[in-house]
């Protein structure tokens, strides 16, 4: 079920500071949290997930650290919020997996919740990391892929 959680957020800040600061090199774990203020223990476990999931790709050694999986345009806030709520599934215990015990809860405000749900991953969509990089960018948020790239020929 999808949750508005701080791991959400942290995973959706995580995925737009990695391609805004990336400048075709690895990004580390420790600059995206030096950087946006996320502690480092939430980022952990949801950039090892987003991984597997093909949203970023983990690069070994010291100069390692994170990349996009795939071009910007094709990651959407919905891919990343997919994974969170997977993550979520996996830590929720199946006497918390349906808090609803009545027959109006069950037929009527859970279907309903499940509607909104489906809603809101349609308009997250249509958002991608390409426009929220877009947007950081106007908004004069400062970017290290610039002082990461060279114009050398």
């Amino acid at each position: 079920m999808l949750k508005f959680s701080r791991k959400l957020l942290y995973a959706i800040e995580a995925v737009v500071d990695i391609a805004y600061n990336s400048g075709g090199e690895p990004v580390q774990i420790r600059d995206v949290t030096s950087r946006q203020g996320v502690p480092q223990r939430y980022l952990e476990q949801v950039m090892q997930r987003l991984v597997k999931a093909g949203i970023l790709k983990g690069v070994r050694g010291p100069k390692g650290g994170y990349l996009l999986g795939k071009e910007r345009s094709k990651i959407c806030v919905g891919d990343v919020a997919r994974v969170v709520m997977e993550m979520n599934l996996d830590e929720e215990s199946p006497e918390t997996e349906s808090t609803i015990a009545g027959p109006i809860g069950q037929l009527i405000v859970q279907p309903l919740w499940l509607e909104f749900q489906d809603e809101i991953l349609r308009m997250m969509d249509k958002i991608t990391v390409e426009e929220l990089t877009a947007r950081a960018y106007r908004k004069g948020i400062p970017s290290e892929a610039y002082d990461r790239m060279t114009y050398a020929i």
